[in-house]
């Protein structure tokens, strides 16, 4: 925690690299991906304060939508497409997630009933994967896939979708070696960007 403590000691003392973001925020991309601490949007992207919004949930699901009662990943979304008029949504899966890999492997998780209900939402998209390869990378490229399609179930999402206002992007991100694949729908399978 220390350093950690230091850093944000000394990072207050360039205020005139920060001064500009008090006028507000417009950031062109909503970069949903894991809240797991090896995936770092802005590392990967090169982003600056103010370029990416973001959402992190374990195993970067988008919940279904339900107009009966609001959620924090719907509050969000609907934000950064409504308010922030972001142009594009990226969905970040990554190799190793854990979240993903419990799903897979159909672990125990009576013990953390919260993690336990939210994996629920991949439980039935995930079961049919290969368990023999340790970064799942099949059932994260599949995951994300899913994410996709659940985001166009989004009022929001699929009326700017139409109006050809906003992309969706698929991205796979392995924490071993730093590459990032994109789902390209032309061959249907994750390629280097």
């Amino acid at each position: 925690m220390q350093p950690l403590i230091d850093n944000a000691r000394t990072f207050g003392q360039r205020p005139e690299e920060f001064a500009g973001l008090a006028a507000g925020q417009s950031p062109e991309v909503l970069f949903i991906t894991c809240s797991d601490s090896r995936v770092v949007p802005a590392l990967i992207t090169g982003a600056r304060p103010g370029e990416l919004f973001e959402l992190r949930t374990a195993g970067n699901i988008v919940p279904p939508y339900s107009s009966g009662g609001p959620t924090g990943e719907a509050a969000t979304i609907e934000y950064a497409v409504e308010v922030l008029g972001t142009k594009d949504i990226v969905v970040c899966g990554h190799s190793h997630c854990g979240a993903v890999g419990a799903v897979v492997r159909g672990d125990d998780l009576n013990s953390v009933p919260a993690v336990r209900d939210w994996l629920a939402h991949a439980a039935d998209e995930l079961r049919r994967s290969d368990l023999t390869d340790p970064t799942i990378a099949e059932a994260v490229q599949n995951h994300v896939l899913t994410q996709l399609l659940r985001l166009r179930s989004y009022p929001c999402v699929e009326q700017r979708l139409q109006a050809g206002e906003l992309r969706l992007h698929g991205w796979y991100y392995e924490v071993h070696t730093g590459l990032v694949r994109e789902h390209r729908a032309e061959t249907d399978a994750f390629e280097t960007l």
